[in-house]
């Protein structure tokens, strides 16, 4: 979103922490909380902390399989200005994992059963006003069988692990109450590159119990440029109603993806005579797009090969407990690497992922945490009416909070589910006629590792494949997928999930498959797995999206292996986001078509056995030359993938120094000292 847009709104709406009649306050209360688990019954147990916090940063991320899972409590004292005695006042909570209860000096308010939709709770009868009021929020990450996801190679860290708010607003305003979402829809009716038809929803809330005769004001603007506004006298009763307006754009300027990431600015504000008493901005990024069986994607008209990676919301030391900054890293790295699609895997993420998903034009496909057993035991599907009311409520808050988002385009129903015992294909279904009542302008999918008819009800499929790390070798996807071209021809389908372990510790000379449970993952193999799997994919243009995963090392707590364990190293990044391992390198060059890249892999590996050597570059240069101690080893092109080699290169005894060059429009050179072992 551009700069300047924030100058109009602040026109439009005035500022949220000026006096203005009315006019809504959000806070953020993250600091000063005191916390203590629940089996710590003594008071002087409890320690002070602030939000983002989780309880679990240093048991899961220690690799302790029976990490703390059960019930944490967050106490704050809020003092309530007398001066909001009229207005209604709540609390917003970005994320609890999982399922959290509200009180407010004693008294129980109510209970959210999810971990990772914002939720909000109205706490206007509980408060007093012009003191000191006592909060108290009971969160519990313990397994329950009502609550997605039951099962996952994830940790499920518990806590207050996002921000919590302090929201005061007139006693009309617009809806803060439903599921968490701004209240204020822009439903994307039809597009094309002469016209987009928008149809604008905004739901009200009123605790007055006289019909208010207010005034709507909805303003399109580009940068600071008002395209279109409207105004509207409107009756708002007591309770929940609806207002909608339908507009036109003619000749939209469009998201565009990676290559114009364009936004406009939507600013709904609802005035009393002439004052503003409540205002919402939304951003409003216009696209058009498909998938077709054989050719793939297709976005505003053009085909796009969607080149992504998966992410999960965690990182070394904090777990899940993630600040701005952090999201912000991650997405750089990402925008680095030439990354022009995500999926944000398993579960809901922080509002700043989808806005950063729209700045940077990377089209996100986002799902709930309907997760099955994988190659684990348990199941992720329960045949009972709490664990599927669950499953739709969770399904709600992710498309509710997240309408407005441009870069969204699939909207994710499962991962990875068994069909024995109790079959989820008939609840996936069920999923899937909700999303398309809750949204009909976007694409539902799934990510399977199974036959059977669960991978015909979404919109469109996807398929976790792990051939050369779990199975086999590379050229089973290969053959998987042409398979299932030829045997649904009709059905538009990609690749969710592939990946290698890494760890930057580990390295070998000569290019041979470990086991993935071992404590030895080698940085070359993921390197050559990723290579194979890369050219697998460019020869197959029918795969509407492919998914690296992982973007970067996770915690998971139930892993023995790699170089530690706790950890699933299948990253592109190491946990920590401080090394990009030898895979990151070979897809920048693949991807970033802006980036100059040049880099020699293996350089981590200093001390070598064997005297001939082959050396790996990955470069965006058409030629490069090596040099072993001063000495040319001879110029050679690139190859299709971006790579060369140079094989039988033989060291000498003690220190050897290996130089890369390009010899391209841009000079870049890489290079390491190597000691050749007795």
């Amino acid at each position: 979103m551009k700069k300047n847009h924030f100058f109009l709104v602040i026109l439009l709406c005035s500022c949220f922490q000026v006096a203005a009649y009315g006019q809504r306050i959000n806070r953020l209360i993250n600091d000063d909380w005191l916390f203590r688990m629940s089996y710590q019954v003594h008071k002087e147990t409890k320690q002070r902390v602030d939000l983002p916090h989780t309880w679990n940063a240093q048991d899961a991320l220690s690799g302790k399989a029976d990490y703390k899972r059960g019930i944490g409590n967050y106490y704050k004292d809020l003092f309530i200005d007398p001066s909001w005695k009229d207005r209604r006042i709540y609390l917003r909570f970005d994320g609890a994992n999982a399922v959290a209860d509200l009180f407010v000096n004693g008294k129980h308010v109510g209970e959210h059963r999810g971990g990772y939709a914002a939720f909000v709770f109205e706490i206007t009868d509980f408060v007093q006003f012009g003191v000191v009021n006592k909060i108290w929020v009971r969160v519990n990450n313990g397994e329950q069988l009502d609550v997605l996801p039951l099962v996952g190679d994830f940790d499920f860290y518990g806590g207050l692990y996002r921000d919590v708010h302090l929201i005061v607003a007139d006693q009309t305003s617009i809806s803060l109450l439903d599921y968490g979402s701004p209240g204020v829809y822009l439903s994307q009716q039809k597009v094309t590159d002469q016209l987009a038809e928008i149809a604008a929803k905004v739901k009200f809330s009123s605790s007055d119990e006289t019909t208010r005769n207010l005034q709507i004001n909805v303003v399109v603007s580009d940068a600071d440029k008002v395209i279109y506004k409207t105004k509207q006298a409107v009756a708002i009763p007591f309770g929940d109603t609806e207002w909608e307006q339908a507009f036109s754009l003619p000749n939209p300027h469009l998201w565009n993806g990676r290559e114009d990431p364009f936004m406009y600015l939507v600013t709904v504000s609802l005035r009393d005579g002439d004052k503003i008493i409540d205002c919402v901005t939304q951003p409003l990024g216009l696209r058009y797009y498909r998938v077709d069986p054989n050719e793939g994607f297709f976005l505003n008209g053009k085909h796009l090969r969607l080149h992504g990676v998966c992410r999960h919301q965690d990182r070394a030391e904090r777990g899940n407990a993630l600040l701005p900054i952090h999201h912000q890293e991650d997405v750089a790295l990402m925008v680095e690497m030439g990354v022009n699609a995500t999926r944000l895997a398993h579960y809901q993420q922080a509002e700043e992922m989808y806005d950063l998903m729209d700045q940077n034009g990377i089209v996100t496909w986002a799902e709930i945490p309907f997760v099955g057993p994988g190659g684990y035991d348990d199941k992720g599907f329960v045949d009972m009416a709490s664990f599927k009311r669950n499953g739709r409520t969770q399904l709600i808050e992710l498309i509710r909070q997240n309408f407005n988002h441009p870069a969204i385009c699939f909207w994710g129903l499962f991962n990875e589910l068994s069909l024995s015992g109790d079959d989820p294909t008939a609840f996936v279904g069920e999923l899937n006629n909700l999303a398309h009542k809750e949204d009909p302008t976007r694409l539902t999918t799934g990510a399977s590792n199974t036959e059977g008819a669960i991978n015909l009800v979404t919109d469109v499929i996807a398929w976790n494949r792990y051939d050369g790390w779990y199975q086999g070798m590379p050229d089973l996807t290969s053959a998987f997928f042409d398979k299932q071209h030829q045997r649904y021809p009709n059905r538009a389908m990609g690749m969710s999930e592939y990946g290698a372990g890494a760890s930057i510790y580990h390295h070998i000379e000569k290019l041979v498959k470990t086991s993935p449970i071992s404590w030895f993952h080698p940085e070359e193999w993921q390197l050559f797995y990723h290579m194979a799997n890369w050219k697998i994919i460019q020869d197959r243009p029918f795969l509407w999206g492919t998914f690296v995963w992982n973007m970067f090392d996770f915690g998971a707590a139930h892993r023995t292996e790699g170089d530690r364990p706790g950890i699933n190293d299948k990253g592109l990044v190491t946990f920590d986001r401080r090394v990009k391992k030898d895979a990151f390198y070979f897809y920048k060059a693949n991807w970033n078509t802006t980036a100059n890249t040049l880099h020699l892999t293996s350089k981590r590996n200093t001390v070598r056995k064997n005297k001939r050597q082959t050396f790996l570059v990955i470069s965006s240069e058409p030629e490069v030359e090596l040099f072993l101690n001063g000495v040319s080893q001879g110029v050679r092109q690139i190859d299709s993938e971006h790579v060369v080699k140079w094989e039988g290169v033989s060291l000498e005894k003690g220190t050897n120094t290996i130089v890369v060059r390009s010899l391209g429009s841009h000079a870049l050179e890489d290079r390491v000292t190597l000691t050749l072992s007795d």
